[in-house]
């Protein structure tokens, strides 16, 4: 996707610095945090949204991925949120599957 900014930033068109990077996965700080920790990590294969997801292994990869992001932060210790929003609805903005890593704060619940 040409004009997929989440895929320009996976393929480095965009310089990045990411927590994370494997064959699959990256990982970077969201630009608009809504905690002290907020992380996005991302497919480097585009997928619009996770009812575009074919492949079971695409989702074993993210989150797998994220706990390995999460860990690396230390966050294990007081807990933290991971979340997919899916569609206008839910909350997604950007056109690209993506999963935000919150923390470091308490979160409330329900959200939205």
């Amino acid at each position: 996707m040409d004009e997929c900014i989440f895929c320009k930033i996976a393929n480095g068109g965009i310089p990045t610095d990411f927590i994370y990077s494997d064959e699959n996965v990256v990982a970077f700080r969201d630009l608009n945090p809504q905690a002290p920790v907020h992380v996005l990590v991302i497919p480097k294969k585009h997928y619009s949204s996770g009812i575009a997801v074919d492949d079971p292994a695409v989702w074993g990869n993210l989150m797998s991925s994220a706990v390995k992001v999460a860990n690396s932060l230390g966050l294990e210790k007081d807990g933290y949120r991971m979340v997919i929003n899916t569609g206008e609805q839910g909350g997604q903005t950007v056109p690209h599957l993506h999963l935000h890593l919150l923390a470091g704060r308490n979160l409330g619940w329900p959200p939205g």
